[in-house]
Protein backbone atom coordinates (compact mmCIF):
# COMPACT_ATOMS: atom_id res chain seq x y z
CA UNK A 1 0.00 0.00 0.00
CA UNK A 2 1.34 3.37 -1.08
CA UNK A 3 1.86 5.97 1.54
CA UNK A 4 2.21 9.76 1.42
CA UNK A 5 3.11 10.51 -1.99
CA UNK A 6 3.16 14.17 -2.34
CA UNK A 7 2.90 16.16 -5.64
CA UNK A 8 2.07 19.27 -6.94
CA UNK A 9 -1.15 18.52 -8.05
CA UNK A 10 -3.21 15.36 -8.15
CA UNK A 11 -6.71 15.48 -10.81
CA UNK A 12 -9.11 13.10 -9.78
CA UNK A 13 -10.64 11.21 -13.10
CA UNK A 14 -8.86 9.93 -16.23
CA UNK A 15 -11.65 10.78 -18.33
CA UNK A 16 -11.67 13.77 -21.10
CA UNK A 17 -11.50 16.84 -18.58
CA UNK A 18 -9.03 15.14 -15.98
CA UNK A 19 -6.46 14.12 -18.42
CA UNK A 20 -6.57 17.57 -20.39
CA UNK A 21 -5.90 19.40 -17.44
CA UNK A 22 -2.35 16.88 -16.37
CA UNK A 23 -1.53 17.88 -20.61
CA UNK A 24 -1.64 21.74 -19.38
CA UNK A 25 -0.21 20.90 -16.09
CA UNK A 26 3.06 18.51 -17.37
CA UNK A 27 3.45 21.39 -20.16
CA UNK A 28 3.75 24.40 -17.75
CA UNK A 29 6.67 21.49 -15.58
CA UNK A 30 4.02 21.22 -12.82
CA UNK A 31 4.21 17.80 -10.71
CA UNK A 32 1.00 15.72 -11.90
CA UNK A 33 -0.20 12.67 -10.59
CA UNK A 34 -3.99 11.14 -12.07
CA UNK A 35 -5.92 8.79 -9.47
CA UNK A 36 -8.71 6.79 -11.67
CA UNK A 37 -11.14 4.48 -9.92
CA UNK A 38 -11.49 2.57 -13.08
CA UNK A 39 -8.90 -0.19 -14.39
CA UNK A 40 -8.56 2.03 -17.59
CA UNK A 41 -9.12 5.64 -19.14
CA UNK A 42 -12.64 6.84 -20.59
CA UNK A 43 -14.56 4.78 -17.75
CA UNK A 44 -17.27 6.96 -18.31
CA UNK A 45 -17.45 6.34 -21.93
CA UNK A 46 -16.97 2.65 -21.47
CA UNK A 47 -20.37 2.61 -19.56
CA UNK A 48 -22.39 4.44 -22.22
CA UNK A 49 -24.09 2.17 -24.12
CA UNK A 50 -22.45 0.62 -27.59
CA UNK A 51 -24.47 2.67 -30.38
CA UNK A 52 -23.81 5.95 -28.73
CA UNK A 53 -22.58 8.72 -30.60
CA UNK A 54 -21.75 12.36 -29.49
CA UNK A 55 -24.23 14.87 -30.23
CA UNK A 56 -21.57 17.42 -31.07
CA UNK A 57 -19.78 17.80 -34.21
CA UNK A 58 -16.64 16.20 -34.95
CA UNK A 59 -14.72 19.90 -35.22
CA UNK A 60 -15.29 20.46 -31.44
CA UNK A 61 -13.97 17.00 -30.20
CA UNK A 62 -10.46 17.41 -29.71
CA UNK A 63 -8.02 18.35 -26.24
CA UNK A 64 -4.80 20.31 -25.80
CA UNK A 65 -2.29 19.36 -28.37
CA UNK A 66 -4.17 17.38 -30.08
CA UNK A 67 -5.73 17.64 -33.43
CA UNK A 68 -9.21 16.96 -34.17
CA UNK A 69 -10.00 13.15 -34.28
CA UNK A 70 -9.28 11.48 -37.89
CA UNK A 71 -12.47 9.83 -38.41
CA UNK A 72 -15.00 10.54 -41.31
CA UNK A 73 -18.41 10.29 -38.78
CA UNK A 74 -19.96 13.92 -38.42
CA UNK A 75 -21.11 12.71 -35.11
CA UNK A 76 -18.63 10.20 -33.59
CA UNK A 77 -19.11 6.81 -32.15
CA UNK A 78 -18.45 6.02 -28.09
CA UNK A 79 -15.29 3.56 -29.38
CA UNK A 80 -13.94 6.40 -31.29
CA UNK A 81 -13.83 8.12 -28.61
CA UNK A 82 -12.78 5.89 -26.45
CA UNK A 83 -10.18 4.83 -28.58
CA UNK A 84 -8.83 8.84 -29.03
CA UNK A 85 -8.99 9.00 -24.94
CA UNK A 86 -6.82 6.01 -24.71
CA UNK A 87 -4.63 7.30 -26.94
CA UNK A 88 -4.15 11.04 -25.31
CA UNK A 89 -3.63 9.38 -21.97
CA UNK A 90 -0.71 7.10 -23.36
CA UNK A 91 1.12 10.31 -24.32
CA UNK A 92 1.01 12.18 -21.68
CA UNK A 93 4.09 12.33 -19.50
CA UNK A 94 2.17 11.86 -16.21
CA UNK A 95 1.71 8.54 -13.93
CA UNK A 96 -2.02 7.05 -13.50
CA UNK A 97 -2.92 5.40 -10.37
CA UNK A 98 -5.59 2.86 -11.65
CA UNK A 99 -8.47 1.11 -9.45
CA UNK A 100 -7.71 4.01 -6.84
CA UNK A 101 -10.76 5.43 -5.49
CA UNK A 102 -10.73 8.25 -3.12
CA UNK A 103 -12.50 7.40 -0.01
CA UNK A 104 -11.83 11.03 1.95
CA UNK A 105 -10.75 14.96 1.01
CA UNK A 106 -9.27 16.82 3.74
CA UNK A 107 -7.70 20.45 4.54
CA UNK A 108 -4.10 19.41 6.48
CA UNK A 109 -2.99 23.33 6.17
CA UNK A 110 -1.73 24.49 3.00
CA UNK A 111 -2.04 20.69 1.82
CA UNK A 112 -4.52 18.38 0.54
CA UNK A 113 -4.97 15.29 1.71
CA UNK A 114 -6.68 12.81 -0.36
CA UNK A 115 -7.32 9.13 1.32
CA UNK A 116 -7.68 5.99 -1.19
CA UNK A 117 -7.67 2.66 -1.12
CA UNK A 118 -4.53 2.52 -1.95
CA UNK A 119 -2.95 4.89 0.98
CA UNK A 120 -2.73 8.63 1.23
CA UNK A 121 -1.66 11.18 -1.09
CA UNK A 122 -1.10 14.73 -0.57
CA UNK A 123 -0.87 18.04 -2.72
CA UNK A 124 -0.96 21.98 -2.64
CA UNK A 125 -3.61 21.64 -5.53
CA UNK A 126 -6.34 19.24 -5.96
CA UNK A 127 -8.47 18.47 -9.49
CA UNK A 128 -11.87 16.85 -9.38
CA UNK A 129 -12.60 15.64 -12.81
CA UNK A 130 -15.04 13.05 -12.19
CA UNK A 131 -17.49 13.68 -14.55
CA UNK A 132 -20.56 15.41 -14.78
CA UNK A 133 -22.56 12.23 -15.16
CA UNK A 134 -21.15 9.80 -13.06
CA UNK A 135 -23.65 8.10 -11.37
CA UNK A 136 -27.38 6.79 -13.08
CA UNK A 137 -30.43 7.96 -11.58
CA UNK A 138 -33.63 5.79 -11.05
CA UNK A 139 -35.99 7.72 -9.37
CA UNK A 140 -38.55 5.70 -6.62
CA UNK A 141 -41.31 5.56 -8.10
CA UNK A 142 -43.90 4.16 -6.05
CA UNK A 143 -44.41 0.16 -6.79
CA UNK A 144 -41.65 -0.15 -9.00
CA UNK A 145 -39.93 -3.19 -7.21
CA UNK A 146 -43.03 -4.97 -7.63
CA UNK A 147 -42.91 -4.29 -11.10
CA UNK A 148 -42.08 -7.70 -13.02
CA UNK A 149 -40.28 -7.08 -16.06
CA UNK A 150 -36.96 -5.22 -16.61
CA UNK A 151 -36.12 -2.00 -15.97
CA UNK A 152 -32.91 -0.52 -17.08
CA UNK A 153 -31.34 3.28 -17.27
CA UNK A 154 -30.53 4.29 -20.95
CA UNK A 155 -26.75 3.66 -20.08
CA UNK A 156 -27.73 0.24 -19.88
CA UNK A 157 -29.00 0.67 -23.72
CA UNK A 158 -27.46 -2.11 -25.92
CA UNK A 159 -28.45 -3.31 -29.49
CA UNK A 160 -31.58 -2.03 -30.15
CA UNK A 161 -32.47 -4.88 -32.43
CA UNK A 162 -32.81 -6.61 -28.69
CA UNK A 163 -36.01 -4.59 -28.24
CA UNK A 164 -37.46 -5.83 -31.65
CA UNK A 165 -40.97 -7.30 -31.03
CA UNK A 166 -41.01 -6.07 -27.64
CA UNK A 167 -43.51 -3.15 -26.42
CA UNK A 168 -41.06 -0.55 -24.75
CA UNK A 169 -41.52 2.27 -22.21
CA UNK A 170 -38.65 5.23 -22.39
CA UNK A 171 -39.20 7.35 -19.90
CA UNK A 172 -37.80 10.68 -20.67
CA UNK A 173 -37.42 12.58 -24.29
CA UNK A 174 -34.37 14.84 -23.04
CA UNK A 175 -31.11 14.07 -25.02
CA UNK A 176 -30.61 10.35 -23.63
CA UNK A 177 -34.15 9.40 -24.51
CA UNK A 178 -34.63 10.78 -27.55
CA UNK A 179 -30.76 8.89 -28.48
CA UNK A 180 -32.49 6.05 -27.28
CA UNK A 181 -36.06 7.08 -29.32
CA UNK A 182 -34.13 7.25 -32.44
CA UNK A 183 -32.23 4.03 -32.25
CA UNK A 184 -35.77 2.03 -31.74
CA UNK A 185 -37.26 4.24 -34.43
CA UNK A 186 -35.10 2.44 -37.46
CA UNK A 187 -35.65 -1.66 -35.36
CA UNK A 188 -39.54 -3.34 -35.11
CA UNK A 189 -40.32 -3.24 -31.84
CA UNK A 190 -44.18 -3.81 -31.36
CA UNK A 191 -45.07 -0.95 -29.52
CA UNK A 192 -43.13 2.28 -28.06
CA UNK A 193 -44.16 4.69 -25.46
CA UNK A 194 -42.68 7.69 -24.43
CA UNK A 195 -43.66 8.96 -21.09
CA UNK A 196 -43.07 12.84 -20.66
CA UNK A 197 -43.66 15.27 -17.49
CA UNK A 198 -42.36 18.50 -19.86
CA UNK A 199 -41.66 17.76 -23.80
CA UNK A 200 -37.92 18.56 -24.53
CA UNK A 201 -36.43 21.01 -26.31
CA UNK A 202 -35.56 19.11 -29.38
CA UNK A 203 -33.91 20.14 -32.58
CA UNK A 204 -32.92 18.14 -36.16
CA UNK A 205 -29.41 16.78 -35.85
CA UNK A 206 -29.38 18.35 -39.85
CA UNK A 207 -30.61 21.32 -41.29
CA UNK A 208 -30.97 20.13 -45.44
CA UNK A 209 -28.10 17.72 -44.57
CA UNK A 210 -26.30 20.66 -42.70
CA UNK A 211 -25.12 19.70 -39.26
CA UNK A 212 -26.62 21.98 -36.88
CA UNK A 213 -23.85 22.11 -34.55
CA UNK A 214 -21.26 22.93 -36.54
CA UNK A 215 -22.85 26.30 -36.06
CA UNK A 216 -22.23 26.07 -32.47
CA UNK A 217 -20.04 29.38 -32.33
CA UNK A 218 -22.53 31.13 -33.53
CA UNK A 219 -24.94 30.29 -30.53
CA UNK A 220 -22.16 31.04 -28.26
CA UNK A 221 -21.81 34.90 -29.12
CA UNK A 222 -25.43 35.90 -29.70
CA UNK A 223 -27.05 37.18 -26.81
CA UNK A 224 -28.47 35.25 -23.98
CA UNK A 225 -32.03 36.74 -24.33
CA UNK A 226 -32.56 35.51 -28.17
CA UNK A 227 -31.55 31.89 -27.50
CA UNK A 228 -35.15 30.56 -26.27
CA UNK A 229 -37.30 32.27 -29.13
CA UNK A 230 -34.45 31.29 -31.65
CA UNK A 231 -34.40 27.52 -30.74
CA UNK A 232 -38.63 27.70 -30.07
CA UNK A 233 -38.77 28.96 -33.64
CA UNK A 234 -36.48 26.24 -35.16
CA UNK A 235 -38.11 23.30 -33.48
CA UNK A 236 -41.87 25.09 -34.68
CA UNK A 237 -40.60 25.75 -38.34
CA UNK A 238 -38.96 22.30 -38.65
CA UNK A 239 -41.05 20.26 -36.50
CA UNK A 240 -44.58 21.78 -36.35
CA UNK A 241 -46.84 21.87 -33.54
CA UNK A 242 -45.34 18.80 -31.68
CA UNK A 243 -48.58 18.96 -29.62
CA UNK A 244 -50.88 17.53 -31.65
CA UNK A 245 -48.63 14.54 -31.23
CA UNK A 246 -48.29 14.45 -27.31
CA UNK A 247 -45.23 16.49 -26.94
CA UNK A 248 -45.30 19.61 -25.27
CA UNK A 249 -42.67 22.37 -24.97
CA UNK A 250 -41.14 23.17 -21.55
CA UNK A 251 -42.07 26.04 -19.69
CA UNK A 252 -38.61 26.98 -19.31
CA UNK A 253 -37.02 27.43 -23.06
CA UNK A 254 -33.78 25.42 -24.28
CA UNK A 255 -30.79 28.01 -23.87
CA UNK A 256 -31.58 29.00 -20.73
CA UNK A 257 -32.15 25.27 -19.50
CA UNK A 258 -28.79 24.53 -20.99
CA UNK A 259 -26.79 27.70 -19.50
CA UNK A 260 -28.54 27.70 -15.91
CA UNK A 261 -29.40 23.69 -16.09
CA UNK A 262 -26.81 21.74 -18.04
CA UNK A 263 -29.83 19.99 -19.72
CA UNK A 264 -28.51 19.43 -22.87
CA UNK A 265 -30.86 19.74 -25.96
CA UNK A 266 -32.76 16.46 -27.31
CA UNK A 267 -31.23 16.03 -31.05
CA UNK A 268 -33.61 14.30 -33.37
CA UNK A 269 -32.70 11.52 -36.37
CA UNK A 270 -35.93 9.41 -36.37
CA UNK A 271 -37.81 9.83 -33.38
CA UNK A 272 -40.15 13.00 -34.57
CA UNK A 273 -40.50 11.32 -37.65
CA UNK A 274 -41.87 8.14 -36.01
CA UNK A 275 -43.59 10.25 -33.72
CA UNK A 276 -45.36 11.57 -36.56
CA UNK A 277 -46.45 8.15 -38.00
CA UNK A 278 -47.95 6.32 -35.10
CA UNK A 279 -44.81 4.23 -34.46
CA UNK A 280 -44.07 6.06 -30.63
CA UNK A 281 -47.01 7.17 -28.63
CA UNK A 282 -46.24 10.25 -26.08
CA UNK A 283 -47.93 9.34 -23.15
CA UNK A 284 -48.35 11.29 -19.75
CA UNK A 285 -45.74 11.45 -16.60
CA UNK A 286 -45.06 8.15 -15.32
CA UNK A 287 -46.28 8.33 -11.73
CA UNK A 288 -46.11 4.38 -10.10
CA UNK A 289 -45.98 0.81 -10.82
CA UNK A 290 -47.70 -2.25 -10.59
CA UNK A 291 -47.04 -5.83 -10.34
CA UNK A 292 -47.66 -5.79 -14.52
CA UNK A 293 -48.38 -2.63 -15.36
CA UNK A 294 -46.74 1.60 -15.29
CA UNK A 295 -49.37 4.00 -13.88
CA UNK A 296 -49.35 7.13 -15.71
CA UNK A 297 -50.54 10.50 -14.36
CA UNK A 298 -53.50 11.04 -16.88
CA UNK A 299 -55.00 7.66 -14.91
CA UNK A 300 -54.04 5.23 -17.99
CA UNK A 301 -52.12 1.94 -16.86
CA UNK A 302 -49.64 0.37 -20.31
CA UNK A 303 -48.19 -3.09 -20.04
CA UNK A 304 -44.48 -2.62 -21.27
CA UNK A 305 -42.28 -5.39 -21.51
CA UNK A 306 -39.42 -3.28 -20.89
CA UNK A 307 -38.77 0.00 -19.29
CA UNK A 308 -35.94 2.31 -20.21
CA UNK A 309 -35.05 5.17 -17.89
CA UNK A 310 -33.88 8.17 -19.74
CA UNK A 311 -34.09 9.83 -16.32
CA UNK A 312 -30.66 11.40 -16.20
CA UNK A 313 -27.52 11.35 -13.87
CA UNK A 314 -26.23 12.54 -11.12
CA UNK A 315 -22.23 13.94 -10.02
CA UNK A 316 -22.09 12.04 -7.27
CA UNK A 317 -19.63 14.33 -5.55
CA UNK A 318 -21.64 15.00 -2.35
CA UNK A 319 -19.98 12.43 0.40
CA UNK A 320 -16.23 13.67 -0.60
CA UNK A 321 -16.78 17.62 -0.91
CA UNK A 322 -20.10 18.48 0.79
CA UNK A 323 -18.30 19.13 4.26
CA UNK A 324 -16.21 21.92 2.54
CA UNK A 325 -19.28 24.05 1.20
CA UNK A 326 -17.86 23.60 -2.46
CA UNK A 327 -20.97 22.11 -3.81
CA UNK A 328 -24.85 24.00 -4.85
CA UNK A 329 -27.82 22.41 -3.35
CA UNK A 330 -28.15 19.96 -6.31
CA UNK A 331 -24.70 18.21 -5.43
CA UNK A 332 -22.71 19.83 -8.40
CA UNK A 333 -19.46 22.14 -8.06
CA UNK A 334 -19.83 26.10 -7.26
CA UNK A 335 -17.23 26.71 -9.23
CA UNK A 336 -17.64 24.12 -12.25
CA UNK A 337 -15.27 24.75 -14.96
CA UNK A 338 -11.65 25.47 -13.14
CA UNK A 339 -12.67 28.76 -11.43
CA UNK A 340 -10.72 29.38 -8.32
CA UNK A 341 -12.97 28.71 -4.95
CA UNK A 342 -11.77 31.54 -2.76
CA UNK A 343 -13.04 29.30 0.68
CA UNK A 344 -11.02 26.42 -0.66
CA UNK A 345 -7.83 27.62 -2.28
CA UNK A 346 -6.36 24.75 -3.97
CA UNK A 347 -9.56 23.17 -4.91
CA UNK A 348 -10.49 22.71 -8.69
CA UNK A 349 -13.58 21.40 -10.06
CA UNK A 350 -13.17 20.82 -14.26
CA UNK A 351 -15.99 19.03 -16.55
CA UNK A 352 -19.13 20.15 -14.86
CA UNK A 353 -20.50 22.56 -16.94
CA UNK A 354 -22.67 22.31 -20.21
CA UNK A 355 -21.73 24.56 -22.80
CA UNK A 356 -22.92 24.68 -26.63
CA UNK A 357 -19.83 23.67 -27.70
CA UNK A 358 -19.47 20.49 -25.81
CA UNK A 359 -17.47 18.77 -23.12
CA UNK A 360 -14.32 18.67 -25.42
CA UNK A 361 -14.06 22.31 -26.12
CA UNK A 362 -15.06 22.92 -22.24
CA UNK A 363 -12.69 20.53 -20.93
CA UNK A 364 -9.93 22.86 -22.76
CA UNK A 365 -11.11 26.07 -21.67
CA UNK A 366 -11.33 24.84 -17.94
CA UNK A 367 -7.84 22.95 -18.07
CA UNK A 368 -5.72 26.50 -19.40
CA UNK A 369 -7.55 28.15 -16.60
CA UNK A 370 -6.26 25.66 -14.00
CA UNK A 371 -2.98 25.39 -15.08
CA UNK A 372 -2.28 29.03 -15.65
CA UNK A 373 -3.79 29.61 -12.26
CA UNK A 374 -1.28 26.63 -10.58
CA UNK A 375 1.80 27.78 -12.49
CA UNK A 376 1.32 31.46 -11.60
CA UNK A 377 0.73 30.22 -8.00
CA UNK A 378 4.04 28.06 -8.28
CA UNK A 379 5.61 30.57 -9.53
CA UNK A 380 5.12 33.53 -6.69
CA UNK A 381 6.14 30.66 -4.28
CA UNK A 382 9.73 30.05 -5.80
CA UNK A 383 10.13 33.87 -5.97
CA UNK A 384 9.80 34.47 -1.99
CA UNK A 385 11.78 30.91 -1.42
CA UNK A 386 14.93 32.72 -3.70
CA UNK A 387 14.40 35.90 -1.75
CA UNK A 388 16.70 37.93 -0.24
CA UNK A 389 15.92 37.43 3.21
CA UNK A 390 15.45 41.61 3.90
CA UNK A 391 12.32 41.12 1.50
CA UNK A 392 11.25 37.96 2.25
CA UNK A 393 8.58 39.23 4.75
CA UNK A 394 6.72 41.21 2.68
CA UNK A 395 7.03 38.19 -0.08
CA UNK A 396 5.00 36.12 2.58
CA UNK A 397 2.76 38.44 3.48
CA UNK A 398 2.00 39.20 -0.74
CA UNK A 399 1.89 34.92 -1.16
CA UNK A 400 -0.36 34.47 2.16
CA UNK A 401 -3.14 36.38 -0.30
CA UNK A 402 -2.88 34.06 -3.04
CA UNK A 403 -6.11 32.11 -1.68
CA UNK A 404 -7.90 35.53 -1.71
CA UNK A 405 -6.49 36.25 -5.15
CA UNK A 406 -7.75 33.05 -6.42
Amino acid sequence: MQTDQSVDAIVIGAGLSGLATAKQLRARGIQVTILEASDRVAAPWRARHPKLRLNIHRRFARLPGRLTIRDNDTFLRRDTVIEYLSEYAGGLDVPIHFETTVLAVHRDGAVWQVDTNKGTFRCANLIVATGRERVKHLPDWPGVNLFGEPIIHTADFADPRNYDGKNVLVIGAGNSGTDVLNHLSRCKPAHVWVSVRHGPAILPTRIFGFPLHKSANLFVHLPKWSLDPIFAFLQRIIFGDLRRYGLHSHKVGGGTRLLKDGVTFALDDGFVAALKAGHIEAVSETVGFTQDAVELASGRKIHPDVVICATGYRAGLSDLFDHLGALDTRGYPLHPSGQADTSNPGLWFTGYEVTFLGFFHAAGVSAMRIATAIAAQLSRRAEVQSAPVNSRTARLRALSMDGAEQ
